[in-house]
């Protein structure tokens, strides 16, 4: 498709509402702008191939579109750019356990990771926005749900979660209870977290 499939007008709207959505934008948040006769998704391919040049290239991710930074200049903005945000092991094991298992229970994620969950590794996770509440479990004492939100995907630049490596080897949950040893709260976890941290991807546009 050539960008000029679509009016330099609608390109910057869409460009516009793109950079300013702090998740992905889907066709359901475009479709309304548009004019009758133009389809949200060939305006996103349009942009696309409008910013294919650009040191921001538009990508498909978690069911939208975001910006992200053209893959030949990742690799050089990583080295000038310092800051980083960082997880603790614990909690990007945690991470983890959410994305490939979902929705589970916080006793569920205990047997499958064999270790009591602090609070501090999930409210550091729902601090970051890539875990949220979905529902409670229809049984005794009605717990709560885990997912992972659409930030997950953006972050990790998924589309969906059937892209997460591993995701059809996951198995079966254990029984809740069986194997939590020792807590992650315990001296001896939290000095293995500070020895052993995970970065998380960047947000927005960055490398």
């Amino acid at each position: 498709m050539d960008r000029l499939d679509v009016p330099l007008a609608v390109l910057r709207l869409a460009e516009a509402l793109v950079f300013a959505s702090p998740e992905p934008v889907t066709w359901k948040t475009l479709g309304p702008l548009l004019p009758p006769h133009l389809d949200a998704d060939r305006v996103f391919r349009a942009l696309q191939l409008h910013c294919a040049d650009r040191g921001v290239v538009l990508v498909e991710t978690a069911g939208g579109w975001v910006f992200r930074t053209a893959p030949d200049l990742a690799e050089l903005l990583r080295s000038a750019l310092s800051e980083r945000r960082r997880l603790p092991r614990a909690a990007m094991e945690v991470l983890v356990v959410i994305a490939l298992y979902q929705p589970l229970t916080r006793a569920e994620i205990e047997a499958i990771r064999g270790v009591g969950l602090s609070q501090a590794s999930m409210d550091l996770l729902l601090e970051t926005g890539m875990i949220s509440s979905q529902g409670r479990k229809p049984v005794a004492g009605s717990p709560a749900l885990w997912v992972t939100t659409p930030l997950f995907l953006a972050q990790f630049g998924l589309r969906s979660i059937r892209d997460i490596p591993g995701f059809y080897l996951a198995l079966p949950i254990p029984a809740p209870g069986g194997g939590a040893g020792k807590d992650e709260s315990s001296p001896e976890s939290e000095a293995d977290e500070s020895a052993e941290e995970e970065e998380a991807p960047r947000t927005g546009s960055g490398a």
